[in-house]
């Protein structure tokens, strides 16, 4: 197991990386749960008299999200309700003069990490640990703190290369994310263990039915991933028309797989038996499987399903959620996924609610976090720790113990 910022003394100069990457809209920075989650943890290290610089990155190269800092460092100051500095560099003259004047309990973000050419490649930790990058900025500090869970599947400069070249240790968002998301891989349940698979990259969720079924009961399927397998079991569902690019890649890439799966977990598997989708009035349809024709785009789940896959969180122990079962931004097509959320909400059961988008959906429509075991704010990382797969930024913390 990894340090944690419990085994800190106090009043250091840290070096803490986050993962306040963000949804950008006109070239300006969103506020998410991610912000709040992060907040907390330097909270904690703030008051505990410690200096902190903040590595962090957004979006890109050569993406409309890929911005600087500058508008994270203000949404992270409306959150601590504190100043909060920011400088234009990551590790350059400017960034380390701005870090040498850094006091007990003041925090400065640093520019955009992806902007530095050591960041991105992704490298194996021992050569991220040679580079300029980390070799610069790693002597102006006393300790490295990761608290970036959601990226950890990522082999970057700012992830893995410090704990190889001094002491590391995991902030609280690294401590709870990766202790509840083990959970499926390393926690025996005597009752039936669901989990709700959604969202729109399939790819990602395909191998996770195999690699969980020692421990998953059943599976109720929705979003992308739940139209493939229609298409499958012979819908005339599940196909690209005008306007989306979502199925026939991904179908073309993993119909042998999906096939397979659904041949050889089919009293496992629960499938729509209907789908809704935008009327010519503009207002929600439905229609069931059996007699629907792929002519327009289906965006949710429908009510009938909805409530089967509620009833069946209903009875289980334990619940986990990737992906949403509809577009559930658009309040027309949330009915699945709110549906399915209200009922883990309600029930006295373990449950991890993953995937930044499937998270905010609790906010979005008035659910409480504390009605949920755990909700994570990681996406690819929480995959992988549902498969079990290592997490090459938690190896690098681990090691450094």
């Amino acid at each position: 197991m990894f340090q944690t910022i419990d085994d800190l003394e106090s009043g250091q100069r840290l070096l803490v990386r986050v993962d306040i990457n963000a949804p950008v809209e006109d070239g300006v920075v969103q506020d998410n749960r991610r912000f709040a989650r992060h907040a907390e943890t330097l909270r904690e290290l703030l008051d505990e008299g410690h200096a902190v610089a903040l590595l962090a990155h957004q979006g890109r190269p050569g993406r409309d999200t890929f911005v600087s800092l500058e508008g994270h460092a203000d949404i992270l100051a409306d959150h601590l309700e504190r100043e909060v500095g920011f400088v234009a560099d990551t590790y350059g003259e400017d960034a380390l003069a701005a870090i040498d004047d850094l006091e007990s309990g003041e925090l400065l973000v640093l520019e955009n990490a992806r902007m530095c050419d050591d960041e991105l490649p992704e490298e194996d930790p021992e050569v991220k640990a040679e580079t300029e990058f980390v070799r610069t900025l790693a002597p102006e500090f006393d300790a490295y703190v990761n608290d970036a869970y959601s990226a950890a599947h990522r082999s970057h400069a700012s992830l893995v290369g410090f704990p190889l070249v001094m002491d590391a240790y995991a902030g609280r968002v690294m401590e709870t994310e990766y202790t509840a998301n083990s959970a499926i891989q390393e926690r025996e349940f005597d009752g039936t263990v669901t989990m709700a698979l959604g969202g729109t990259k399939a790819e990602d969720l395909i191998p996770v039915i195999e690699r969980v079924d020692d421990t998953v009961d059943r599976f109720c399927l929705g979003g992308i991933v739940g139209e493939l397998f229609l298409r499958a079991a012979g819908r005339d569902v599940g196909y690209d028309v005008e306007g989306t690019e979502f199925f026939d890649h991904q179908w073309n890439d993993h119909r042998e797989t999906i096939e397979r799966i659904l041949e050889e977990y089919d009293d496992r598997l629960h499938l729509a038996t209907d789908l809704a989708y935008e009327g010519d009035d503009g207002e929600r349809a439905e229609v069931d499987v059996e007699s629907l024709e792929k002519e327009t785009s289906y965006l949710d789940v429908g009510s009938d399903t909805a409530e089967a896959y509620a009833d069946l969180v209903r009875e289980s122990e334990a619940v986990f959620v990737k992906g949403a079962l509809g577009v559930f931004e658009d309040e027309r097509f949330a009915d699945g996924t709110v549906t399915v959320l209200e009922a883990i909400a309600e029930t006295d059961c373990f449950s991890v609610v993953g995937g930044g988008d499937t998270s905010r959906a609790i906010e979005l429509y008035g659910l409480g976090e504390d009605d949920f075991g755990h909700v994570s704010i990681a996406g690819g990382a929480y995959v992988r720790a549902l498969t079990g797969e290592s997490l090459v930024a938690v190896e690098v913390l681990e090691d450094a113990n």
